[in-house]
């Protein structure tokens, strides 16, 4: 029974951050933190810290695959299908309204100021998640140094895996400097890289697309935009789709909540109708579902292991950092005028006034202010 209740809580949880979540995966894990560890305790920062760490090393977007790990950790199996599920379905059906509205009338309604409001309201609800979550990961001067380093280096454009990479790195080299005179040597464990391949389903087209998007799904790594970049490569130079169709697949993606990998659900359906679409949408979250479930043996170990605990922490700091770098560049391109600056002051006033308010009312309310002020 106990179960039960708590696979409803989870769907409710997910179901609502897949409907509010705009703002991409910083803002999606802000809103997680603020829901589990904030209001809800589900569990406590430094665990939150930990599986945030840990999913910046395995491909896919780190926030879908965060929901996965949350479900999976309160509630085993059914909460792993649950919460991955309850997160990603309403942005894919968002996205498919989209992309049928698309294909009847060649453009996509207008909802500009709706998105004006939310953008610099998410802004403050990253902020506000951000901060207690840097002071918790910010352990020692090492763990502040390869915080500010990786902060710095994203700002000048350096992928994010390079990044988590170095930073982890970084960290077992100094932990072995530090152990020398012990001779302490800490061991390593590779990260392992898995493939999905597959079966027959209805048209030549369809298998294409099958495994273009187990492909990307199983080795993507970065952001929704390193994924337009390899969809331009792929379908794109292919003749599978045009270029003004992948840039409005673009725009579906920063118009819509939850996971921008819906996107390739409005790539799908114009490539080749609804069942273009459904075989696109599960072939480019299926791998998320099996890398967490991967994931979960190899944080029990990380944690256990000297070196990769060390390597672990670092991973916290740079994943913080690696918000904040995202959340300044927001900032920049968002917050331009006395509206914006309005409505991100009002929405951050909220979130560090008010700490248990609901972000969806912050996302609301900058919806409704960015429609007002829109117009003048």
């Amino acid at each position: 029974m106990e179960r039960d209740i708590r696979i409803k809580e989870i769907a409710r949880l997910f179901l609502k951050l897949g409907l509010i979540g705009f703002g991409g995966p910083a803002a999606h894990i802000a809103m997680m933190q603020q829901d589990v560890v904030v209001k809800r305790k589900w569990m406590s920062e430094q665990h939150f810290l930990d599986l945030l760490g840990a999913t910046n090393l395995i491909p896919e977007p780190n926030s879908t695959e965060m929901a996965i790990y949350i479900g999976y950790d309160k509630a085993g199996w059914k909460g792993l299908l649950t919460a991955g599920l309850c997160f990603i379905l309403p942005a894919v059906f968002i996205t498919g309204v989209f992309a049928w509205l698309y294909k009847q009338y060649g453009q996509l309604p207008e909802i500009q100021p709706f998105i004006y409001g939310i953008k610099p309201a998410i802004i403050a609800i990253i902020l506000g998640a951000v901060f207690p979550l840097a002071k918790k990961s910010i352990k020692s001067i090492l763990l502040a140094f390869i915080g500010i380093a990786v902060l710095v280096l994203s700002l000048l454009g350096i992928s994010e895996i390079y990044l988590m990479f170095g930073a982890a790195v970084f960290a077992i080299v100094v932990l072995y400097i530090q152990n020398q005179k012990n001779n302490v040597v800490p061991s390593f464990i590779p990260v392992l890289f898995f493939q999905i391949a597959n079966n027959q389903f209805v048209s030549e087209t369809n298998i294409r697309l099958l495994w273009i998007f187990l492909k990307v799904g199983a080795i993507l790594y970065g952001s929704g935009y390193v994924l337009f970049a390899f969809l331009d490569k792929e379908l794109v130079a292919n003749g599978l789709l045009t270029r003004q169709q992948l840039m409005d697949a673009v725009a579906v993606g920063q118009l819509t909540p939850g996971p921008v990998f819906s996107s390739v659900t409005f790539v799908g359906y114009q490539i080749n109708g609804l069942s273009g679409a459904v075989i696109s949408t599960i072939a480019i979250f299926v791998p998320s579902f099996v890398l967490v479930a991967l994931l979960n043996s190899l944080m029990k170990i990380m944690r256990n292991s000297k070196a990769l605990s060390a390597s672990l922490d670092a991973l916290n700091a740079a994943s913080v950092a690696l918000i904040m770098g995202v959340c300044f560049t927001m900032g920049k391109e968002t917050i331009t005028d006395w509206k914006t600056i309005s409505i991100a002051l009002i929405s951050a006033i909220m979130v560090f006034k008010f700490k248990t308010i609901n972000s969806a009312l912050i996302v609301f309310l900058g919806a409704l202010l960015g429609y007002i002020l829109y117009q003048f």
